[in-house]
């Protein structure tokens, strides 16, 4: 799973940082984006988090059925594949309205070119609802791997897209010298990434035995606690949508000031490029790690083993922090090298845009986690009233920094609302906690909160020696692209050794799992 979410997440860089270099991070970028974000946006609202959380316990409980529950399965697909086809349909003839409702300052031809955009990314809204419904009976099946490789040929698809375009079109157009022909390239190879992504996954279910076809009638089969789930869960996605919105108009406003008054900073499309960084991390280990618990946590559920549950918890906090913990303080030690390297067919001042909207939001991350696993502990009882109230905190907290920012220095709207992602977050984890307590009883979190403790030492220690080493490796080979290189594999190196070297002698177990294998070789050649 994780190599799979690797490879597709590295693919998304690559796609990403070419469509930087390719139409820049001025207006043009941000009218793409957001169009291209519309789908996923309204995906998510309509229909994508709620089959995640619909999905799995269902379907683990329709096993038990005479038929290995394919009947009940294919009646729920149908069910959800119609309303998101339906909806697909609706949202695409409002794409006028929903790029004037998510961008903010823009002049005419700027509105023309977004909305172009979005009638051609917004179809992608059904395929991304049905890679959700076949790849959820995959993952309930326990077949994860195909699931977690599909979005790597999106991203192939759309990277001979850009490659296509910088080779017939001028590098970073201004609104204006868009034609219909660059539009299609741009949107249409994105669109087509996203069929093909879905589409593939139909051939691992037909080997794993299903036989996914409509089945109608939808009354009397017992899905009246899945759609109350649904109802909750729609409820939250809207409560995290409307959050969004403001989150757009503040950063298209900002980019849009910025390039009146001819100054570089983060917009809508700085901002996206740095939450693709953002959500690196958590994508490789934490989504891997949840899917596969959450599985686990639905089965013990049904059956009333809490204590089953609680353990899986307890897992899904410590097994990530071994890498995330370190890696926070990674991302604020070495983010600016890290993006200047990767985005260097852009210009300095858009590189150090970016890495500080991405440094903001990943301090955070280690709490994003929490928060993401909390709801699927609830979603795993069936419960979509708690996580809804947990949205309530993330969007609430978020939305009052976002207004806020609409008040700065436009240069810094996007550092502003990547604290405010980050600070909502550690909200939201705080009160997820306490509500988990009175759900599940003792949560058993003292291993995990020394093994934060210890790791937490260990980060320290390897930045006080990693923080002198980056300075003087800047000094020497500069901050071009190949110093930047040098940075990251000679300062993070640095790092990372004097981290896990003083993790293992503090005896965190998982570390010492990772490195006794080599320490033993070392001791018997010695």
């Amino acid at each position: 799973m994780a190599a799979g979410t690797a490879t597709s997440r590295l693919l998304g860089f690559a796609r990403t940082t070419m469509l930087a270099a390719v139409i820049g991070l001025g207006v043009s970028a941000d009218a793409f984006d957001v169009a291209n974000t519309l789908p996923n946006n309204f995906y998510l609202l309509l229909a994508g988090g709620v089959l995640n959380a619909v999905l799995v316990p269902q379907i683990t409980k329709a096993a038990k059925h005479d038929d290995g529950g394919q009947e009940f399965v294919n009646r729920l697909l149908t069910l959800s594949l119609l309303i998101i086809a339906a909806a697909t349909i609706v949202v695409t003839a409002l794409a006028p309205l929903l790029v004037r409702l998510f961008s903010q300052g823009w002049n005419s031809s700027a509105l023309a070119l977004g909305t172009a955009f979005a009638f051609i990314c917004l179809p992608q809204i059904f395929f991304y609802g049905l890679y959700t419904v076949v790849g959820q009976v995959l993952n309930a099946r326990g077949q994860f791997a195909a699931y977690m490789w599909a979005p790597a040929i999106a991203n192939i698809v759309a990277i001979l897209g850009l490659l296509w375009f910088g080779a017939v079109y001028a590098d970073q157009p201004r609104v204006e010298q868009w034609d219909a022909g660059m539009v299609w390239v741009v949107a249409g190879t994105a669109t087509l990434g996203v069929a093909l992504q879905a589409l593939v996954l139909l051939i691992p279910l037909h080997r794993s035995g299903f036989r996914l076809r409509p089945v109608f009638g939808f009354r009397g089969v017992g899905l009246r606690s899945a759609s109350r789930v649904a109802l909750w869960t729609f409820a939250a996605l809207a409560v995290s949508q409307l959050g969004f919105i403001v989150t757009s108009k503040v950063l298209t406003r900002a980019n849009d000031l910025m390039a009146a008054q001819g100054v570089t900073g983060a917009g809508k499309a700085a901002y996206s490029a740095a939450f693709l960084l953002f959500m690196l991390p958590h994508s490789l280990i934490t989504l891997s790690l949840v899917t596969a618990l959450f599985t686990r946590m639905s089965t013990a559920a049904h059956a009333g083993r809490t204590a089953e549950v609680v353990s899986d918890f307890g897992r899904g906090l410590r097994m990530p922090a071994v890498f995330l913990v370190p890696g926070t303080a990674a991302a604020i030690l070495f983010g600016l090298p890290a993006v200047r390297l990767a985005f260097a067919g852009n210009t300095p001042e858009q590189a150090a845009a970016i890495a500080e909207v991405m440094i903001a939001m990943m301090v955070g991350v280690v709490p994003f986690g929490w928060v993401y696993l909390i709801q699927r502990v609830y979603y795993a009882y069936e419960d979509a009233k708690t996580p809804f109230y947990l949205q309530l905190v993330v969007s609430g907290v978020a939305t009052a920094v976002n207004l806020y920012a609409f008040t700065v220095d436009p240069t810094k709207v996007g550092i502003v609302v990547g604290i405010g992602q980050t600070l909502s977050n550690l909200v939201a984890a705080g009160v997820g906690f306490v509500l988990l307590r009175r759900r599940l009883g003792l949560l058993r979190l003292r291993s995990t909160v020394r093994l934060y403790v210890r790791l937490g030492v260990a980060t320290l220690v390897g930045a006080a020696v990693a923080i002198p080493a980056r300075m003087l490796l800047e000094r020497v080979v500069g901050d071009g692209v190949l110093g930047s290189a040098i940075e990251l594999v000679a300062g993070g190196g640095l790092f990372l050794a004097v981290v896990l070297g003083v993790a293992h002698l503090m005896r965190v177990e998982e570390v010492a799992a990772l490195l006794d294998p080599v320490t033993r070789r070392i001791r018997r050649r010695a």
